[in-house]
């Protein structure tokens, strides 16, 4: 009986629990890293409880001092923790009461471990959002700042893998700067989904004691409330849409890295990675291989799998808490640790990385990439777009039979598929002449993207 009563809910039970059950059912291991969130929502709860008189204040004393001195200890590695404690919650809570005495049992007074934890998640939550993107504004300001280190380098831009028109090295690297910009964005407009406090939703009613709940709030800064008890304690889509938007940061960072692996092959040769962020082969002496983008290709894998596995636990949930729930938490640190190490390390590469910029402006000049500049020209003399398509499309065929090039053409051999070019076509042959003529918004003339510099840095 003593055993059993070492088990804070074990009042009901006649039975110790199982070994067995014990290992299988403790998230110790893993949720421990929770601990000082537990603790500043343990802290304002007591707070609250001393300011609506639910307990003393000698009591509230007692309780943070407590609870600051555990903090300490787990920081320093000097907290012992046990199995048996089955939680981080119910480990701080018995070293405590053990510590305290009776006041430490009246700490969980007004609350359930339902709505502890979920506080405790939407403060890990808010906490980790905030840093992700942090590091999402460094990996930014890295993009933007080669972008105007390599302005005016030409290289080939891609459709299909197939050498489509050229484009600015700059607009390339800002093409990636908006896209970790929109994942900026989703990230704080999680933040508000998360940030809404759900403690005194109790195990799923509520309470009946004269808690105030905004009290609690405004310690903790949460601007809302959750407004529905049995949502508060049952729900994980915060956490979701938290996973669903890294898997997008992922994404992006997976596809970023496939450019530069492809790049850095001696087939394209536009890339070379510096040494400190490339490994070696064990047979073959002459590899330099970009393991640092390949593993975070993926390991996008990985963080989609931590989604998916996050959907999984939670569709088929009834109402309310579930025991089930208690797998939320790897899912949300794998795919955090995850994102954020992938992050950190593809800002260093990416400040180390040289760009072979003669071998991408001698890319950026073959395979015929300024057809589209030539039906364009023809457009402007009146040639119907669908028309001018098929004569630059015969004029490609006839270069590649007589293996030729745009340039090496005569007035008179454009004359013999149109007899309306002048010498105006002479004008939109070049690379520079096809990238320098596009300066509308978006555009990757030199015009255009320097505008959009400007407006990113004043932001």
């Amino acid at each position: 009986m003593a055993d059993r009563q070492k088990k804070l809910w074990g009042g009901r039970f006649h039975q110790q629990t199982d070994l067995l059950v014990e290992g299988f059912t403790s998230s110790l291991d893993f949720d421990r890293r929770l601990y000082k969130y537990d603790i500043e929502g343990s802290i304002a709860h007591a707070r609250m409880l001393a300011k609506q008189k639910i307990i003393k204040k000698v009591e509230e004393r007692a309780i943070i001092a407590g609870l600051k001195a555990i903090e300490a200890e787990i920081e320093e590695g000097k907290f012992v923790f046990s199995p048996g404690d089955e939680d981080i919650h119910m480990a701080i809570e018995k070293a405590l009461t053990e510590r305290i005495g009776e006041a430490g049992r009246k700490l969980h007074t007004a609350r359930s471990r339902n709505d502890q934890i979920s506080l405790d998640m939407r403060l890990y939550t808010r906490a980790e959002i905030d840093r992700i993107i942090e590091l999402v504004r460094k990996l930014k300001a890295a993009l933007l700042g080669r972008a105007k280190k390599e302005l005016g380098v030409v290289m080939p831009g891609y459709t299909h893998l197939q050498k489509a028109q050229p484009v600015l090295l700059s607009h390339w690297l800002l093409a990636f700067w908006e896209m970790f910009d929109r994942d900026e964005q989703r990230l704080e407009d999680a933040y508000k989904r998360v940030n809404v406090m759900p403690l005194g939703a109790a195990a799923l009613a509520g309470t009946g004691l004269p808690i105030d709940r905004w009290y609690v709030a405004g310690l903790l800064h949460f601007p809302r409330l959750a407004e529905n008890s049995m949502d508060a304690v049952s729900d994980r889509d915060f956490v979701a849409e938290f996973l669903f938007v890294l898997s997008v940061l992922m994404m992006h960072l997976s596809r970023f890295c496939e450019d530069l692996i492809i790049f850095s092959t001696d087939e394209f040769g536009y890339v070379e990675i510096a040494d400190s962020f490339t490994t070696g082969s064990s047979i073959m002496p002459q590899k330099k291989n970009p393991d640092v983008a390949e593993l975070i290709r993926a390991k996008t894998g990985r963080v989609y799998g931590d989604l998916l596995s996050l959907l999984t636990i939670l569709k088929g949930l009834p109402m309310t808490y579930n025991r089930d729930l208690q797998e939320d938490k790897e899912p949300l640190f794998d795919a955090v640790d995850t994102v954020a190490s992938s992050l950190v390390v593809f800002t260093a590469m990416l400040e180390k990385i040289s760009f072979k910029t003669e071998r991408m402006a001698s890319g950026a000049a073959s395979g015929f990439s300024t057809a589209t500049d030539i039906a364009e020209y023809l457009v402007r003399k009146g040639v119907p777009f669908r028309e001018s398509h098929g004569i630059v499309g015969r004029i490609v065929a006839f270069c590649i039979k007589e293996k030729k090039s745009f340039t090496d053409l005569t007035l008179e051999d454009f004359l013999k598929f149109y007899n309306g070019f002048d010498d105006g076509v002479f004008q939109v042959l070049t690379v520079e002449q096809s990238v320098q003529a596009r300066t509308q918004i978006g555009g990757t003339a030199e015009e255009a993207v320097r505008r959009r510099i400007k407006e990113i840095e004043g932001r």
